[in-house]
């Protein structure tokens, strides 16, 4: 299903959540301003946020406080996105520059910083415990995924297991985290919660590996980032990983040495590898596997458009090309 489809259920939702965002988002400082607005305007899917509003409506909940939970977890991952960016040299996002390529990287690292105390102001407005202990832990293990991808970057030896540890913590909690808040702020029982916490991680660990496989499998037009983005930063991905355990003795010291060295000299080469060894097929069905491990979670949740709609999204993170 698109996701415009998906979307449309809660739309009036989303609209709020983007109004809140900016209005929240501002400072008296002119540089935050104009570069919370170039940010913003660059748009992106806004996936995290829709699984707060989706999450919360199939639970019944009417209250509002799922739209500043939305805007908090939206913060979040744009803080992530500045931050990655700075430590990955990346010039590309959503088809923009990225910030730090106009503004420099301290600007960028510390706009992203006000992003992230900004979000943790809206989640301490609500005053509940149990909100405020999900985010802080989350938001812990997401920096130690950073921190653990930087560990792993040019290792062509990093393996499956390194890989899934890193994705997990670095995407995979925040979607998590997002699918959690809305039976959290709603009557939900303990099944029905450790459902929505299982469905979340294995979406966003769905979402994590086609992204990775996109990158040697689609243009810079589609994506809105460089076409091997990740071997030029030298980070060894499942399909990385994957051709270097397949391929022939030349083809693996090929890879080895592009990861080693972060390097896109021979690019259309390793791009030829990945294919000829399945590895970009291997990545699609191990995330078509995730997705399917997300729905069968679903089933534990009372049926509803929402639900149906939280079934769609896993379908569209593994079928998209973008």
């Amino acid at each position: 299903m698109p996701l415009d489809s998906i979307r449309s259920l809660v739309q009036a939702d989303l609209e709020a959540t983007d109004h809140f965002i900016s209005t929240e988002l501002n400072s008296h400082i002119p540089l935050i301003n104009q570069m919370v607005q170039y940010i913003l305007s660059c748009g992106g899917k806004r996936i995290r946020p829709l699984l707060v509003l989706l999450s919360a409506r199939a639970f019944g909940h009417a209250d509002k406080q799922h739209v500043t939970l939305a805007a908090a977890i939206e913060l979040i991952h744009t803080a992530t996105l500045l931050h990655d960016d700075v430590v990955d040299s990346s010039t590309l996002r959503r088809g923009h520059e990225t910030a730090h390529t106009i503004w420099g990287n301290e600007a960028s690292v510390l706009v992203g910083d006000f992003l992230y105390s900004r979000a943790f102001q809206l989640i301490v407005q609500l005053q509940n415990l149990p909100v405020m202990n999900i985010f802080s832990s989350a938001t812990n293990l997401i920096a130690e995924g950073e921190v653990l991808q930087l560990v792993n970057c040019n290792d062509p030896d990093t393996t499956e297991s390194a890989y899934y540890d890193v994705i997990q913590r670095k995407t995979g909690k925040l979607f998590e985290v997002s699918s959690q808040l809305g039976p959290t702020i709603s009557a939900c029982s303990a099944a029905e919660y450790d459902a929505m916490q299982k469905y979340g991680m294995h979406l966003g660990i769905a979402y994590q590996l086609i992204d990775d496989a996109l990158d040697y499998n689609s243009s810079a037009e589609e994506m809105g980032k460089n076409v091997g983005n990740d071997l030029a930063e030298g980070k060894p991905t499942l399909p990385l990983i994957y051709a270097l355990r397949h391929g022939t003795p030349a083809e693996a010291q090929l890879i080895r040495h592009a990861i080693e060295h972060g390097s896109c000299e021979q690019l259309d080469s390793i791009i030829g590898i990945i294919e000829s060894t399945g590895a970009i097929e291997y990545t699609a069905n191990a995330a078509k596997q995730h997705a399917r491990d997300a729905n069968a979670a679903l089933k534990l949740i009372p049926e509803s458009p929402y639900r149906k709609a939280l079934h769609d999204l896993a379908e569209f993170v593994v079928d998209r090309s973008y």
